[in-house]
């Protein structure tokens, strides 16, 4: 159990230390609007206060950030966030197995939702690629841009496509 905790501390934090937001953002690169919009909306609230009213984050929060940023481009609703992170909570403090049960069904939901949107955006990446591909091609055809204007001015130069 010891090794989970090393698994899932963040990268750059010390164990143990609760990190103001400026910090969670450099860390993890979100905008401190957007950590603090997903506290407000209750998918990953800090874990205090400071007496000055700042908020402080724990390895545990920063964790669930990573989460949500990984579920965002899959789409998955504030709600599923809220669910899939409970989940986990779940699994992660359960001490045997029977306790874990419902909560690992859960995961291997997600875990099947997220492979198939994964599919979804490579099948939409191919799409795009090949847009980009077909422009470039576009780009690199023989054309006579003699109607162009150069500077606002018309081009009158000769160049190799034969433009007087």
């Amino acid at each position: 159990m010891a090794d989970r905790a090393a698994v899932t501390a963040p990268i750059g934090a010390r164990p143990g230390r609760l990190m103001q937001i400026g910090e969670v953002a450099e860390l993890i690169g979100l905008s401190l609007r957007t950590i603090r919009w997903y506290g407000e909306v209750g998918v990953a609230p800090p874990t205090a206060r400071s007496d000055g009213g700042f908020r402080l984050y724990s390895e545990r929060d920063v964790d669930r950030l990573r989460v949500v940023m990984q579920m965002k481009p899959l789409g998955f609703s504030l709600e599923e966030m809220r669910v899939l992170l409970d989940a986990l909570d779940r699994v992660r403090a359960a001490s045997h197995a029977a306790a874990a049960a419902a909560a690992v069904e859960q995961l291997a939901r997600f875990h099947e939702a997220a492979t198939v949107r994964v599919r979804a955006l490579r099948a939409e990446l191919v799409t795009a690629e090949r847009f980009a591909a077909g422009l470039a091609a576009e780009l690199h055809q023989p054309r006579q841009y003699c109607h162009l204007n150069r500077v606002g001015k018309q081009n009158r130069s000769p160049t190799r496509s034969g433009c007087p």
